[in-house]
């Protein structure tokens, strides 16, 4: 890892001498969204600060600031924006309220597979989409794909999920679409950062919340409060995070730099998905081991929720323009990849493989 290292940072000043001789130091303060100890979910903003700084040879220095230490966790985007803090590093969708597009590029409900939609963005044209909406909504931020993750749970809850209607009255966290399909089930749903859940679940100001995958519910002390865990989770398939810059700050940097920031948010992206799935399996076997239940929701049930979705996710497009390029972009290629994903990969449970005897 140290010569990986040392053969960037050459590389990366090498490129910065070669590439401009006038490249200007940059200082970044960056935000985050997440606790840096929360894998893959936070740690990759950790790594690109680093590595950014090593691999410029210092000309790009970032420093992070965990949440709330610099401004509130859900004021990232318009910080940037304003320009009080020239980067930021955050989940988009907490921005729906004033771009209804972007959690189409954080989480769809029912949506593709992590890699699936990376595939997408990087090739399908999600990321020059990206910067149409934001620029349509008058924000002046550059936003670079910069982690994701695997499917979340579908939440913590004091009682098993049977039916739809359990739902009803629930006073639930719960983030970015899916948060509006239960909305529509007549939940109570409200919006807090991971570091207020836990005692927001003790002292019952919430009945449930979702909030990420097994390795970071752990570090949260969810399974401390309540018992029931429910998979699979049907409202983030894939949780995506982003670096955004301030458009005066990015075109500050060079061609060199506008690199490393590419190149770097790109490892970050396969180095998060990596880290949540080395660690969820292990760390729900453990949840399983000290009495909490882990339960699939019933097929029946899923139906219904992916009724329920798709009636808001064509409410959203009727009322957004850029929500409905966007939405479309991502089904036309969806209907594609299908044909492709059912073929090619082999069934998570291998005992449908197994033999008789011969």
């Amino acid at each position: 890892m140290k010569i990986v290292k040392t053969l960037v940072g050459a590389a990366g000043a090498l490129a910065l001498c070669t590439g401009t001789a006038a490249a200007e130091d940059l200082r970044w303060k960056m935000p985050t969204a997440f606790a840096t100890n929360l894998p893959a979910l936070g740690s990759p903003a950790a790594w690109v600060a680093e590595n950014l700084t090593t691999a410029s040879d210092g000309s790009l220095q970032v420093r992070v600031y965990e949440p709330g230490k610099l401004v509130p966790a859900f004021d990232i985007l318009q910080s940037v924006s304003d320009g009080k803090v020239p980067v930021g590093y955050t989940w988009i969708g907490y921005d729906q309220g004033k771009v209804p597009a972007v959690p189409l590029f954080a989480a769809v409900p029912f949506g593709l597979k992590p890699w699936a939609f990376t595939a997408w963005y990087y090739y399908g044209g999600g990321h020059e989409m990206l910067q149409e909406v934001y620029d349509n909504k008058g924000f002046d931020v550059h936003a670079q794909l910069c982690g994701i993750t695997g499917p979340e749970t579908a939440g913590w809850y004091a009682n098993e999920i049977t039916s739809l209607e359990d739902y009803q009255g629930m006073k639930i966290r719960f983030a970015g679409l899916g948060g509006k399909v239960l909305e529509q089930l007549g939940a109570s749903v409200t919006m807090m950062p991971g570091g207020e859940l836990f005692q927001a679940l003790e002292k019952g100001t919430i009945d449930a919340t979702e909030f990420a995958m097994p390795a970071i519910d752990q570090i949260l002390g969810f399974d401390q409060v309540v018992k029931y865990n429910l998979f699979p989770g049907w409202h983030q398939q894939f949780t995506a995070q982003y670096m955004l810059i301030n458009d005066e700050e990015w075109e500050r940097t060079t061609d060199a730099q506008k690199a490393l920031v590419e190149a770097s948010c790109t490892a970050a992206v396969t180095r998060g998905l990596a880290e949540g799935e080395y660690k969820n399996g292990a760390v729900l076997a453990g949840f399983q081991e000290d009495g909490v239940q882990a339960k699939q929701i019933p097929d029946e049930i899923l139906a219904e929720l992916k009724a329920v979705t798709d009636d808001v996710l064509a409410e959203e497009a009727a009322n957004d323009a850029d929500f409905k390029r966007v939405y479309e972009s991502q089904q036309a290629f969806q209907k594609d990849y299908t044909v492709w994903d059912s073929r090619a990969y082999l069934p998570a449970d291998m005992s449908e493989l197994e033999s008789g005897d011969e």
